[in-house]
């Protein structure tokens, strides 16, 4: 049987080299089957911008629509750490703002963390959010709530300076106090310093192997979506060619009148039932 996955258990795993399998989930019933599979950790991320919504990146999504998601997610979880993340904007304008907005997220949801985004301009957020009894979780690399300044989605620390960068900001959020961070791609050989020089756990979205643990967006690894294949995502599953094959499965029995069937169908045992007629006001 599956124990509870808690904050501590990020160190704990860390310490016995055991790694962190993590996915994200938007709804009740997709986090249902996510942790009855055993997933250690939930991320509802703010990728439901694209993934649910259909927007272009993730910058539209509002802390009320974070808080949704989170509800729904939480109450399809029993042992997974449910992770939330603070959307663009929820964290930027003032420390004060941002402790908010995270006790929100957390009063409202049950979650058990929230994710910021940011390496230096965040730390003090950061810090205050700690200070609030709320578990942080960092995020460096390719920050999608960045994507205009970055000018894309691209991959991050490529040179020299980037990389000094983010390794320094990844030891300034853990002396903040995170319980981990996710490492968003990155070049492999940069993660692999960065998990070797922090104490708390690195998670990896395109940052390699060597990673203290994986996420991936629940939809890409299922192959929900013919048309987007980053090349970090590896399909486990191809639920697009299922939900399609199975949809047109059910056009054509409904058309052809093969279902429903009796077996499908409510019946009476009422003989009476038979005979009634409709009423004329109708």
């Amino acid at each position: 049987m599956n124990q509870k996955f808690t904050v501590n258990s990020f160190r704990q795993r860390k310490a016995k080299g055991q790694k962190i399998a993590m996915l994200t989930a938007y709804d009740y019933s997709t986090a249902r089957l996510l942790d009855e599979a055993g997933i250690d950790v939930l991320l509802v991320g703010d990728s439901l911008g694209m993934v649910v919504q259909g927007n272009e990146n993730t910058l539209p999504v509002t802390v009320e629509e974070m808080i949704y998601h989170g509800k729904a997610v939480k109450k399809g979880t029993k042992n997974a750490f449910v992770l939330v993340d603070m959307p663009f904007l929820s964290y930027h304008v003032s420390i004060e703002d941002a402790v908010r907005n995270a006790g929100r997220i957390i009063k409202e949801t049950g979650a058990d963390a929230v994710k910021i985004e940011g390496g230096d301009a965040v730390i003090a957020a950061v810090s205050a959010i700690i200070n609030a009894q709320i578990p942080v979780v960092g995020h460096l690399g390719l920050t999608p709530q960045s994507v205009n300044v970055f000018g894309g989605f691209k991959v991050q620390g490529k040179n020299s300076e980037q990389a000094q960068k983010i390794i320094d900001q990844a030891k300034r959020l853990e002396q903040a106090g995170v319980c981990s961070i996710v490492l968003e791609c990155v070049p492999w050989e940069l993660s692999r310093v960065i998990t070797d020089t922090l104490t708390i756990p690195t998670i990896g979205i395109g940052a390699g192997k060597y990673c203290d643990g994986q996420v991936l967006v629940v939809n890409d690894m299922l192959g929900m979506s013919a048309h987007f294949a980053p090349k970090f995502v590896k399909r486990f599953a191809d639920m697009d060619a299922i939900v399609k094959d199975a949809v047109e499965n059910y056009i054509r029995e409904v058309n052809a009148e093969d279902f429903p069937t009796e077996q499908h169908s409510f019946a009476s045992n009422n003989e009476t039932y038979y005979h009634v007629k409709t009423s004329s006001a109708y």
